[in-house]
């Protein structure tokens, strides 16, 4: 989709706010990888994913075309979304100690939030199970003994197909970057 694309997409939704499910489809992996790097959980980046996509509705209104992709201006709000979080979280522990000096999060690297989204694409793509090895493995964090439990395998099949499909990945993932 080109820029114009986008932009015409993004004055359509400030119109009709249901053709905002368009650039949710069209930024959620993205968004969705930012958040993962950022904050290292599972339900937290499900948690600050919704928030930006809640907020990006919200001030749809207000957004202006100055040039750069709709898509920045979604991570700077996940950007803020993630720094506010982390103050939340530092107000929330209390300890006798001193404070240690607060990071503030560096600006995102759009380089490093595009490959996450492709490897998310990548991962849909693989054989249903191997997809299911994978998501279970890394997202959920289950052990190998977990998995092959539940899917009813030996663990060495499980061990096979997490194998496969990671070598798959990073074939398409070097194919993709050649």
């Amino acid at each position: 989709m080109t820029d114009a694309d986008e932009r015409l997409l993004v004055e359509a939704a400030q119109r009709d706010p249901s053709r905002f499910a368009e650039l949710y489809e069209r930024h959620f992996g993205r968004v969705y990888a930012y958040a993962v790097h950022r904050v290292r959980d599972r339900h937290a980046a499900e948690d600050v994913t919704a928030e930006v996509f809640h907020k990006a509705l919200a001030g749809l209104a207000r957004y202006e075309w100055r040039g750069a992709p709709f898509g920045a201006w979604l991570i700077r709000i996940a950007a803020n979304a993630v720094a506010d979080r982390r103050k939340r979280a530092g107000r929330e522990i209390a300890s006798a100690s001193p404070p240690e000096p607060r990071v503030e999060p560096d600006a995102p690297d759009l380089d490093e939030v595009e490959r996450y989204a492709q490897l998310f694409h990548l991962v849909d793509e693989l054989p249903a199970e191997q997809r299911r090895v994978i998501v279970e493995r890394y997202v959920e964090e289950r052990s190998i003994r977990e998995i092959a439990a539940r899917l009813d395998k030996s663990e060495g099949a499980i061990k096979q197909l997490q194998f496969r499909a990671l070598q798959t990945l990073r074939a398409r993932m070097e194919a993709a970057h050649a």
